[in-house]
């Protein structure tokens, strides 16, 4: 399948990693934390992350470690969807395309949960036709976009005349959580908000971008490394500090097992700035377009594999061949080429 268009979108409120424990500082959400916990919250956020800014769908950020399950969840489900909105109608347009020219639609998100899915919300907002085939992907963590679009792919293959949207949407925001944990407290500083968006077909006219040699790799046996858990109706991300090397020695064998050409580019989930470093260690470049989207969003989860592209693709000389690589929850990791053609 073919790539026409892909676009991402963020919410209005944009806050430095400073502002961040400005706000956290001053708020009563240390009450309960040790010492030695707020200092590892203030010297990440106020030392070398790799994070510039994150961006989140409230008003209030200094509430969110305040609120309950249900009102997080009920943030998620108000956000969530006005998020893939915007990040759709714009790689619609981007592709002169209209809501009513798509046949299917796949939605990829892991922080928060609704029956119907995501899809049967975005589908109303835009005025999908009601035969469009929706499908919505969960549980798949930081490494869900690559998943959906092989799902997208897939679709595809039995219906070539077919025009289909992926979008990746994550409210980080909506399962923040804190205790003492380290690995809670690493969590609460590194995620944002965002929505990536892209249509595709089996069209080659509009940027003879084609994908590929979709590629994946389970280790279920270090699935407590990095997932997400309920603890009191809340999701509390568990994150362990071997995972930026297992992700690095599963991207490695990944690379290993596809044929790469001179001049191709690597295109990876971000991850955070010790992941990015662990993966240059195993990989044959530096991976600066990725550590340029985590100074400007920090980590989105599933659509920062696909914001990243997006940018790259916008260069003034993008290249003729990428591998994208993007993990996550399960301990999962996965691959693609995309090539012009």
């Amino acid at each position: 399948m073919y790539l026409q268009s892909i676009a991402h979108s963020t919410p209005r409120t944009s806050l430095t990693q400073q502002e961040c424990w400005e706000i956290l500082n001053q708020s009563e959400a240390l009450n309960d934390l040790t010492k030695r916990s707020v200092l590892i919250l203030e010297k990440i956020l106020l030392g070398d992350s790799g994070i510039e800014r994150r961006h989140f769908e409230t008003d209030s950020v200094e509430t969110l470690f305040s609120l309950d399950a249900e009102s997080l969840n009920q943030q998620f489900e108000r956000a969530a969807p006005q998020l893939a909105f915007q990040a759709l109608r714009k790689a619609l347009d981007a592709a002169e395309l209209q809501a009513t020219d798509l046949d299917a639609l796949f939605i990829c998100t892991c922080s928060g949960y609704l029956c119907p899915g995501l899809s049967s919300y975005v589908s109303e907002k835009m005025g999908l036709k009601n035969n469009a085939y929706l499908q919505d992907i969960v549980g798949l963590g930081c490494g869900a976009a690559i998943p959906t679009l092989r799902s997208a792919a897939g679709f595809l293959a039995n219906m070539p005349e077919a025009k289909v949207a992926v979008i990746a949407v994550e409210i980080c925001s909506a399962a923040f959580y804190l205790d003492n944990d380290p690995g809670v407290l690493i969590s609460a500083c590194l995620f944002g908000d965002a929505a990536s968006a892209s249509i595709w077909s089996m069209d080659p006219n509009r940027t003879g971008y084609r994908i590929s040699n979709f590629d994946t790799l389970h280790r279920p046996e270090e699935r407590e490394l990095l997932r997400f858990v309920n603890s009191g109706g809340k999701l509390r991300n568990k994150l362990h500090r071997s995972v930026p090397g297992k992700a690095a020695s599963a991207v490695a064998q990944l690379y290993s097992q596809t044929q790469h050409s001179a001049g191709e580019q690597i295109v990876n989930h971000t991850g955070g700035r010790d992941v990015i470093d662990a993966l240059e260690q195993v990989l044959p470049t530096e991976l600066s377009p990725s550590r340029a989207t985590l100074k400007r969003y920090g980590n989105t989860s599933s659509p920062s594999v696909l914001i990243t592209l997006q940018e790259m693709l916008e260069t003034s000389t993008p290249a003729k061949e990428l591998w994208l690589t993007s993990f996550g929850a399960g301990f999962a990791a996965h691959s693609v080429s995309l090539k012009q053609e």
